[in-house]
């Protein structure tokens, strides 16, 4: 069965009340007994005395029984075999997701943004061991998610993220230097950033190179990714007439993103399409899986049946004698 736990403890408090019960039973029996009233009792000194004197504890006993049962099935016990191996190396990764209005750009389905945070998320859903934040830029920079290991919580505010949510523009070093505040002092053996843009750095007080060379002194690996398409890209525009498409092209500081990622130790990827940018998050995730070693397994097995069972043979059980051999007469 292995180890039995409980998933609401808490109803096993009842079991209080078993001995009140058994305290009213014995309070109540001189009470409970027929009497006769007679002149002697010489003539019934040497009667035998009958099991069932015995026995009509029995009917007491067994909804004792009855009743600790369903405490116990009230509190849902569960079997857990769990095998655990240490990891030898942990991986923290924070995120960095330009978030500039070019992001809204549709050379991806439904638009890059939209099209970025899909991926992101479907990489964080595969990576259950590791602290991961999140980091949005544009003009300036800020810290949506710390480090966490809530992915539920970081996948909401990653569906949270919207275009002018900060001012528009593209500070890469900003964005850079904000996700490596936000892991140099972790204790992880193996830190990472994964940083996304569709430009070229325009606003910002810190130069991307010197958020790059933060990083490096932090121990930080920057893997830069640089998304839009060759050439033009459709650009949606509000007019009097509605939405509008202009051609705009593609601006991609892509030596700039190459640079932070060869002096971190890092990569540098360009996608140019939704399927090109999901093939690059996935050849991240398999250079970083190499540097830990977790493996975890839980397995939970409902056990409240059995004694749901045994309380419901045991009450037919009472109900059968109650009204056979050990039945009262009035």
């Amino acid at each position: 069965m292995g180890h039995l736990t409980f998933l609401h403890p808490q109803f096993l408090f009842l079991f209080i009340l078993i001995p009140l019960f058994i305290a009213w039973y014995i309070w109540k029996q001189k009470d409970m007994q027929a009497s006769l009233q007679i002149s002697t009792l010489r003539g019934f000194g040497k009667a035998p005395v009958s099991k069932k004197i015995y026995l009509r504890h029995l009917i007491f006993a067994l909804r004792m029984l009855v009743i600790s049962l369903l405490i116990i099935v009230l509190a849902r016990p569960q079997s857990t075999n769990s095998i655990r191996n240490v990891s030898t190396e942990g991986i923290d990764i924070v995120m960095a997701l330009d978030i500039s209005s070019s992001m809204l750009a549709e050379d991806f389905k439904p638009n890059r943004l939209e099209a970025a945070k899909e991926v992101a998320i479907q990489f964080v859903k595969g990576r259950p061991n590791d602290k991961i934040g999140l980091v949005i830029f544009a003009a300036e920079s800020f810290t949506q998610c710390p480090l966490t290991t809530d992915h539920k919580v970081l996948i909401n505010l990653f569906k949270d993220i919207h275009v002018n949510m900060l001012e528009d523009g593209t500070a890469i070093g900003m964005g850079l230097a904000t996700a490596v505040a936000r892991i140099k002092d972790s204790k992880a053996k193996s830190k990472v950033i994964i940083l996304l843009t569709d430009g070229m750095n325009n606003r910002g007080e810190i130069a991307p190179m010197t958020a790059a060379e933060i990083a490096k002194t932090f121990g930080v690996r920057v893997y830069t990714i640089g998304v839009g398409t060759m050439g033009m890209a459709p650009y949606p525009v509000q007019t009097v007439f509605g939405k509008q498409y202009q051609q705009m092209e593609v601006k991609i500081d892509e030596n700039l993103l190459r640079n932070i990622a060869d002096l971190t130790g890092g990569k540098y990827f360009r996608a140019t399409d939704k399927n090109k940018l999901k093939a690059i998050y996935d050849e991240i995730d398999k250079m970083e899986k190499t540097k830990i070693e977790v493996k975890e397994y839980t397995k939970r097995k409902e056990e409240y049946l059995l004694f749901a069972v045994m309380a419901g043979l045991l009450l037919l059980l009472e109900i059968l004698l109650k009204n056979t051999v050990l039945r009262n007469l009035p």
